[in-house]
C-alpha cells in the first residue's frame, strides 16, 4: 500500500511522539505484530527535511517520510499478510489530516491486480 498525501497538518507531521503513536495505532488496527519500537529520525535539509518513520512488522515493514517544506507525507506499508487497506488509510487520515490523498494498493500473490483511490477534503471527502 502506498499513500501520497499533501497539505497535512503541519504540527502533527513535525511531532515525533505523534508519529510514533500513529505507528502503534496502525499496527494494532490492521492486526499486525510490531517487531521492536517505531524508529523516528529527522533527515535532510531544505525541500526534503522531515522525519522518517520505520516500523518493522513480522510480515515486513511500514515506512513514511514527512516533508516539512510542503507538509507532504509519503507512506509505504509492505506486508505478505493481508490487511484492511481502508482501515490503514483511515488511521493515516485521522492522524495527519491531509487535504489530498492518493492511495495505491497492490495485492500480493499473483493476478489480483491493484486499486487506485484519490481523496480530497476540499471536494467534500469524496473519492475522485
Amino acid at each position: 500500500m502506498v499513500i501520497d498525501a499533501k497539505d497535512c497538518n503541519p504540527n502533527k507531521i513535525r511531532d515525533a511522539d505523534h508519529i510514533k503513536a500513529f505507528a502503534k495505532t496502525l499496527v494494532d488496527t490492521i492486526g499486525m505484530k510490531a517487531f521492536g519500537d517505531p524508529q523516528v529520525v529527522m533527515f535532510g535539509t531544505g525541500r526534503v527535511k522531515g522525519y522518517t518513520l520505520v516500523q518493522l512488522i513480522e510480515t515486513s515493514d511500514i515506512t513514511c517520510h514527512f516533508a516539512e517544506e510542503d507538509d507532504s507525507v509519503y507512506f509505504d506499508l509492505f506486508s505478505c499478510k493481508p490487511f484492511a487497506s481502508a482501515k490503514a488509510r483511515d488511521v493515516f487520515v485521522t492522524y495527519f489530516e491531509p487535504e489530498r490523498v492518493a492511495v495505491r494498493v497492490l495485492q500480493r500473490g499473483g493476478s489480483r491486480g491493484y486499486t487506485n483511490t484519490r481523496f480530497s477534503r476540499r471536494r467534500g471527502g469524496v473519492n475522485i
